[in-house]
């Protein structure tokens, strides 16, 4: 389906003059401003009153927060088709401007039934509150998969960037111009939350003129505050810490913890030279192609120069255990493109801790023959999770503190059991003994989410398509990382017969605690001659449609942390083995006991 529209935006721009005109510019021409004038904004929401809502994505709101307020100069909303088809394929908008990254609405089939050409949608955020107008001017139906290739130039759905693309995106996009109401509400780190404006007004307040912005999605250790450090007095520079509090990579560190952290850090810089402000900014993982981006956002905010590292706003490893982009590619695409963009890129190899000298120095200055060490993220997480130490020289106590708080040892967190497999495989069995066990050896709350009890008192509306069984397993991923998240058990034994949903609870989970899939693998023989609630033979004679196994399809788990088969073992057997495998990870203690923060 396709639509477009000739109606033209009436915009409102806003350009800051005089004592401004030190700082370096905004991207392609005066700083936009979507934000319409009171007048208007009761206009529109006026006329709202007959337009369909369409309620917007965490991913949607980031972006249109952006746009609103001028961080996605000079966008006036999201794109066309001919803007989209340029960009993705040679980083083009449709008058020559350079741009890297689809600026996108996607909407869902159904909706695109309710507009037309020339209508307009209310914009609103979860709570039903309208944000802006769009004006549609075109409705088409992208192809996807060559979206992948040319921006994240795989379609492996490893790379989170795609797999958000090709897994949760709607199938059409609705591109027009834009018209605010009100930015997106955030109640927290209000002062630390500056528009592109407020941030410019700012930096002429302190009589900053150069100023290098640090993009960061992590937590930041003597590396980077060394890496930083030596950038801002390399250019001469003021240094903008501007980490991303959007949508990052799955499984990060949440942005709570890390603006702690980054707070923590600030007095480790020379008085009145450095600065923490926040980006709304959901991050692709695009590597080369996000840090153009990166750069025309912080120029946007009056930047001049932006440090790009190793592996910039890379994804890391795919599951060939290759990375995706390498290490330095982000650089070399910046330094082609920095004059035209009009950021000078600050370019910094991986800092290194070198022992005989008791100093950080870029990987390519370790001197030959000296001990150069570092920690990497997995070795982190690996070290808090065990309750480990973490060496001075490899980050502050204050930040260590931080993040020890935030990520107690395992034996002090919460965590999820997920049991998958066929019906009558023997999974709220072997889920109750668990339970019973646990609530046994007390310290934390236990709770049980049966599927078939979440089918009666959560998800009683569903029926078993696939969207309908997504949805109820996405259900229990929500409630059991909840559970999580405030240091309980949660053991789920769903079905769960679809490996993509499992994932994406694995991914809702995994950053407030730990995940555990159990993979019952007993076959499909024994679990039909067990067949106590006499389901497989109603499926044989087409009395239950739509069954796991018999007409519907199981899709076995690669990445199950337990795997049993419930032939070869009793349930208080294979419940040992599940109990075994989290005293080894270290969420029970040795002695047989659980402790509670």
């Amino acid at each position: 389906m396709r639509f477009t529209s000739n109606k033209m935006p009436e915009l409102q721009e806003a350009s800051l003059h005089g004592s401004e005109n030190h700082l370096n510019p905004p991207y392609g021409g005066p700083l936009v401003d979507l934000l319409a004038t009171p007048e208007r904004a009761s206009e529109l929401q006026f006329q709202s009153r007959n337009w369909p809502s369409w309620d917007m994505t965490a991913r949607q709101l980031c972006d249109l927060d952006l746009l609103l307020s001028g961080g996605f100069s000079p966008l006036r909303g999201f794109m066309t088709r001919i803007d989209y088809e340029g960009v993705c394929s040679n980083m083009r908008r449709k008058d020559g401007t350079l741009w890297p990254m689809p600026i996108v609405l996607d909407i869902t089939d159904g909706f695109v039934r309710k507009i037309g050409p020339d209508s307009s949608v209310a914009l609103r955020d979860p709570e039903g509150v309208m944000l802006a107008a769009l004006h549609v001017e075109e409705v088409w139906e992208p192809d996807r998969m060559a979206e992948a290739q040319l921006v994240y130039g795989t379609t492996n759905t490893t790379h989170p960037g795609v797999a958000y693309l090709l897994n949760q995106t709607h199938r059409y996009y609705a591109g027009g111009h834009v018209e605010g109401i009100r930015l997106p509400s955030n109640y927290d780190f209000r002062a630390l939350r500056q528009t592109p404006a407020e941030l410019r007004s700012e930096f002429i307040r302190l009589g900053w003129r150069k100023i290098v912005a640090f993009q960061t999605r992590n937590p930041m250790h003597r590396a980077h505050q060394e890496l930083t450090l030596r950038a801002a007095r390399q250019i001469g520079a003021n240094l903008l810490i501007h980490p991303s509090v959007g949508m990052t990579k799955p499984g990060d560190v949440e942005y709570y913890v890390r603006v702690r952290c980054y707070r923590a850090l600030l007095s480790r810089y020379p008085k009145d030279t450095a600065k923490l402000a926040l980006l709304p900014l959901a991050m692709r993982m695009a590597g080369p192609r996000e840090a153009l981006w990166h750069a025309i956002i912080r120029k946007n905010h009056g930047c001049s120069h932006l440090i790009v590292g190793r592996d910039h706003a890379g994804p890391g490893n795919g599951e060939n255990g290759k990375p995706f982009y390498g290490p330095y590619d982000a650089q070399q695409l910046l330094r082609v493109h920095q004059q035209e963009l009009g950021v000078t890129m600050v370019p910094f190899q991986m800092m290194v801790y070198v022992e005989e000298l008791d100093s950080y120095l870029p990987e390519d200055e370790v001197p030959e023959c000296a001990r150069a060490l570092t920690i990497s993220g997995t070795e982190l997480r690996r070290r808090l999770a065990e309750g480990q130490e973490i060496p001075t020289w490899f980050t502050f106590p204050e930040v260590f503190n931080e993040l020890r708080r935030s990520y107690p040892p395992r034996h002090h967190q919460g965590f999820t059991v997920f049991f998958t497999g066929l019906s009558g495989a023997g999974k709220s069995t072997i889920a109750n003994i668990l339970r019973v066990r646990f609530l046994e050896m007390g310290g934390r709350p236990v709770t049980l989410l049966d599927g078939d009890i979440v089918r009666k008192h959560l998800s009683s509306e569903l029926g078993f398509s696939r969207e309908h069984r997504d949805l109820n397993i996405s259900r229990i991923g929500f409630v059991a990382s909840e559970i999580t998240k405030n240091g309980g058990i949660a053991i789920c034994a769903p079905i769960a017969p679809y490996d993509t949903v499992r994932r994406e609870v694995r991914a809702m989970i995994e950053p407030h605690g730990g995940f555990i899939l159990v993979y019952l693998s007993t076959s499909l023989d024994v679990c039909e001659a067990r067949d106590r609630k006499g389901l497989y033979a109603k499926a044989r004679s087409g009395l239950v449609q739509q069954f796991t196994g018999i007409s519907d399809p199981y899709e076995a788990p690669q990445d199950a942390e337990v795997v049993i088969d419930t032939n070869l073992m009793s349930p208080e057997e294979a419940a040992q083995e599940v109990f075994l495998h989290l005293e080894r990870q270290g969420y029970v203690s040795v002695n047989g006991k659980m402790t509670h923060c």
